[in-house]
């Protein structure tokens, strides 16, 4: 009788065994997806940090220069719009 209830103790301490390291396994591997995706917006973020940094650049050396004609220009074309009467304007719709 003795050997039989080693038997089931030693089932019962696998079966526990089995299910933590199923449960931290699965858990490793939703932490794994999470630190890709973050890892993948952290990307992002950088390139959008690095092309407002150029913006900004841009917006200093227009104000450094003293001509008010050229911020105006750049916000009536970016903002409005607007155009020179011997411009063409062509507008890619193809989505890419």
């Amino acid at each position: 009788m003795s050997n039989s209830g080693k038997r089931s103790k030693s089932i019962i301490v696998r079966l526990i065994v089995l299910f933590a390291a199923s449960y931290m396994v699965i858990t490793l591997i939703g932490l794994y997806r999470e630190l890709s995706e973050s890892l993948n917006k952290l990307t992002e973020l950088k390139a959008t940090l690095a092309s407002e940094q150029i913006q900004i650049e841009e917006y200093k050396t227009l104000l450094s220069d003293g001509s008010h004609a050229d911020i105006i220009e750049k916000a009536a074309r970016e903002r409005l719009g607007f155009v020179y009467s011997n411009e063409e304007v062509y507008v890619d719709i193809s989505g890419n």
